[in-house]
């Protein structure tokens, strides 16, 4: 197991981890402010949580209402 964490490559892995986190709390906590969403807003949740880097994405494209 050891050799598999050494032959990653971080300098690539660790950005993307890094924005899909970033992007999973704001994500979270818009939703959590959101009094309504575009959609059943616990639909929302499942998309933004287990949908990765696309699901908060998607959630800011398609499942904001505009105030």
């Amino acid at each position: 197991m050891e050799e598999l964490f050494d032959a990653i490559n971080w300098a690539v892995i660790a950005p993307l981890l890094i924005v899909q986190a970033i992007l999973l709390v704001v994500a979270l906590l818009d939703w959590a402010k959101a009094e309504k969403t575009n959609g059943p807003k616990w639909l929302w949740l499942v998309i933004i949580i287990f949908v990765n880097i696309i699901g908060p994405v998607l959630y800011f494209i398609f499942g904001r209402r505009p105030h």
